[in-house]
């Protein structure tokens, strides 16, 4: 069975438990910290099962 992403967990330690897909947006924050942008628009999927 393929592994899911993880939206909604809150800590690591569950990601890893239920085995989700983990992406580390680490080097995304600080690039988006340094360019010192006026304005940012960072959306999020919409959540599944809401219409």
């Amino acid at each position: 069975m393929p592994r899911k992403t993880g939206l909604g967990h809150q800590d690591f330690e569950t990601v890893r438990l239920t085995n989700n897909f983990y992406v580390d947006k680490t080097d995304f924050i600080r690039e988006w910290w340094e360019a010192n942008d006026i304005v940012t628009l960072i959306t999020r999927p919409a959540a599944l099962g809401r219409r």
